[in-house]
């Protein structure tokens, strides 16, 4: 075993030592008044109330989950490490969205109280608390991935070094499930929490009772306000872990299957993905500390400060990669060198084009704003055109970012050789990681969004000064913009994640082939075969209508996840709306401001509903491709995984990017625009960003998730579907 795991170990401690050092310097600042301490405590109970209650239900899931996977084992259809990996991988998952959860639970007030002294030190209190949320994934990942590396090293007993290595790789991969499945939870419970509150607040507050945005008056406030901490907060860092870790091992796996010829390489080439993830925690860490503005900034200037520390943090990664694989001695360091750039880059694209197609600073969002002046149909016809305007540049940026990575890989062999394809898919592998490298700084900026938001909402409460509410103003629509940029990035990296899993899946074919010592359908050792062998042998082509149906069901899962989230939104807050309808109704002196609301009833109403909407989509998600395994085999499987990518990366592009559009061009009036608040143009725009609120936050965000778990679904699960099929 190779002692550079040792460094990836240092790494992950050394990311948690700094969260810790954020946290604990975010906690010395002055909360504020004491309207501000109860309003931030409200808050801080409902998002602690909602997550245990989330993870009771998930508990149950994982229990379940692993003692199938136990008994699968016992009758040699999974190794016996996977019921602790699988468990682990959603233990770390959920501990990294819990951590985040918690600070950003505190940071609120205190970023609303130091934005009483100026916009930079808001911002500063802000950001470096989502930094905890960053810091805190990248680490537990590492921190996962290396003691499970070591572990096995130590107890797996095979007479090969090579096969003992694909084996390794192949058993940590599946603790990557139980990331995935705590993620779309997280993801789509929380999706469904926030949006329901946030409808609920606006619908009646902001256009029927015409008062402001979190407005203390309002009953749904500190719902929706919790729900920007469960949804974006702990959804975003369980989505983002399992799409680092993700990567990172399924780029492990690839490495030690294509170099599995070579003593010298294959544990190098397993290495070499987690200290590049390793060297990215430490600068990121230098970008997060540039991170800083002036008083009375722009949003383009606010924009320039957090790209200045992650653009930084990507230049100094793109360098240290070309050191990190030169001195390990690739033979063709330079051009896997150039994979890693290739998945930065792309990264770095996919976050500009999603802040030109949803930032109000520029012309498209710009555009749906001045669409409000014909009433809330131009609004919502415009977003739509927006969000499938948008999906141009993402899909072509990944699609170039895939061949260059691919390209680059195996040496620009275009002849479809063996040793070509299986190099060549190692460089997508390690181009997901280059995109995720620097996930400690653009985390920060994702979780920082949330915490601004909040901020603001309890500075409206508290009835702080015009002047306050302006700067958190800014934060919370550069926020908006952060959020954009940050979906749009998790949908990047899920699109490359997935395709190096498709990979990772043949791979563990092979392996449960040689467990239950069968051969390949056309009588090839299983041991000897290559990819393409493999893809020969179960018929994985194009012109095999079994493939093409599992393309239809893939495409379709990703419509009909959408459908159900969005659906369990709509149903969850149309109760939240009758609620707050009622105590509006109800509760005399609410409008006068002699009346405290029922906030508590409101943040029941949206942990019921969450709670109950999120388990049909979520067990759909993993017992779809169990189901395919059965039915159609390894061809429909992949023609699964084939569609559910292609089709779940372009919608999910559409809904976040025309959601954040419909919100931003909210904001933009509210900043005076055509009109101002309260205007028919506001009003208009408030339904827009009503009716993108469940695209950009809930169904959207969630289909990343959906493509990679069912793919980490298929991989843990092949046993079955290869036993199955030889019956």
């Amino acid at each position: 075993m190779s002692n550079l795991v040792f460094l990836v170990l240092g790494a992950s401690v050394l990311a948690l030592a700094f969260a810790f050092f954020f946290f604990k310097q975010m906690m010395k600042e002055d909360e504020g008044t004491d309207t501000m301490k109860k309003i931030a405590l409200h808050v801080r109970k409902g998002a602690m109330a909602y997550l245990k209650q989330q993870y009771k239900i998930v508990g149950i899931v994982f229990v379940v989950l692993a003692v199938i996977f136990a008994v699968m084992a016992v009758f040699g259809l999974q190794n016996s490490w996977v019921p602790f990996a699988f468990l682990t991988g959603g233990f770390f998952s959920g501990l990294a969205g819990f951590f985040g959860m918690k600070t950003a639970t505190y940071a609120s007030a205190r970023t609303a109280n130091a934005a009483q002294k100026s916009l930079d030190k808001g911002l500063k209190v802000a950001f470096r608390s989502g930094a905890v949320m960053g810091l805190t994934v990248v680490g537990l990942a590492l921190l996962d991935i290396s003691a499970w590396y070591i572990i096995l090293n130590i107890f797996v007993k095979e007479a090969d070094a090579a096969h003992k290595l694909i084996f390794i790789t192949t058993t940590m991969l599946t603790f990557g499930m139980g990331a995935s499945t705590q993620a779309l939870f997280a993801r789509v419970g929380g999706g469904i929490y926030t949006k329901a509150a946030d409808v609920g607040a606006d619908l009646v507050g902001k256009v029927e009772a015409g008062i402001p945005e979190d407005d203390p008056r309002n009953p749904a406030t500190i719902a929706d306000n919790v729900g920007d901490n469960v949804g974006d907060v702990a959804g975003m860092g369980a989505d983002l872990y399992e799409s680092y870790a993700g990567s990172i091992l399924a780029t492990a796996a690839l490495g030690a299957s294509a170099f599995a010829g070579s003593a010298e390489f294959q544990e190098k080439a397993v290495i070499a993905p987690m200290l590049i993830a390793s060297i990215g925690v430490v600068l990121s860490l230098i970008g997060i500390f540039l991170v800083k503005t002036k008083e009375g900034a722009t949003m383009k200037e606010l924009l320039r400060a957090l790209g200045r520390g992650v653009n930084v943090s990507a230049f100094l990664i793109t360098i240290a990669t070309f050191v990190i694989l030169y001195v390990m001695g690739f033979e063709n360091w330079l051009g896997i060198s150039f994979s890693v750039v290739s998945g930065l880059v792309a990264g770095i694209i996919i976050g500009q084009a999603t802040e030109y197609y949803t930032s109000q600073s520029y012309k498209p969002t710009q555009k749906v704003a001045e669409s409000s002046s014909t009433g809330p149909a131009t609004v919502i016809i415009s977003g739509l055109g927006l969000g499938m305007l948008s999906t141009a540049i993402p899909v072509i940026t990944v699609g170039v970012a895939i061949v260059m990575a691919y390209l680059c890989a195996n040496g620009f062999q275009l002849a479809f050789s063996a040793k070509a394809l299986s190099e060549g898919l190692y460089g997508i592998g390690i181009a997901a990681v280059g995109m995720l490298s620097t996930l400690g700084i653009t985390l920060a900026t994702d979780a920082y969004g949330p915490i601004a938001d909040n901020a603001g909402g309890n500075a409206e409460m508290s009835g702080l000064g015009e002047e306050v509410r302006k700067r958190t103003d800014a934060l919370d629509a550069l926020g908006n913009t952060t959020a954009a940029t940050g979906k749009g990035f998790a949908i990047g990296s899920a699109a490359l994640t997935a395709l190096a899993l498709l990979a990772s899946y043949v791979e563990e074919i092979k392996i449960a082939l040689i467990r239950i010592g069968e051969k390949l359908p056309n009588g090839l050792e299983p041991a000897k075969a290559s990819l393409i062998d493999f893809m020969d042998a179960y018929s994985v082509n194009l012109m095999n209508p079994v493939v093409l149906v599992g393309v239809f069901v893939g495409a379709m899962m990703a419509f009909l996840f959408c459908g159900l989230t969005m659906n369990a939104v709509g149903r969850a807050a149309q109760k939240m709306v009758e609620e707050v309808r009622r105590q509006f109704r109800e509760i005399a002196g609410i409008m006068e401001g002699k009346a405290e609301p029922d906030y508590a009833r409101c943040v029941a109403i949206s942990t019921k509903g969450a709670q109950h909407e999120m388990l049909l989509p979520s067990i759909l998600a993993i017992a779809i491709p169990i189901v395919v395994g059965v039915v159609l085999g390894v061809a429909g499987v992949m023609g699964l995984l084939i569609g559910g990518l292609s089709c779940g990366f372009v919608l999910a592009v559409f809904m976040a990017n025309a959601g954040g559009a419909w919100d931003n061009a909210k904001k933009y009036i509210e900043e005076g625009n055509f009109g101002g608040k309260g205007s028919d143009n506001h009003k208009a725009t408030v339904v827009g960003d009503t009716v993108g609120d469940p695209f950009k936050d809930t169904s959207g965000p969630s289909l990343n998730i959906l493509i990679k778990l069912m793919s980490m679904v298929s991989i843990v699960m092949v046993g079955l579907t290869v036993v199955f099929h030889l019956m």
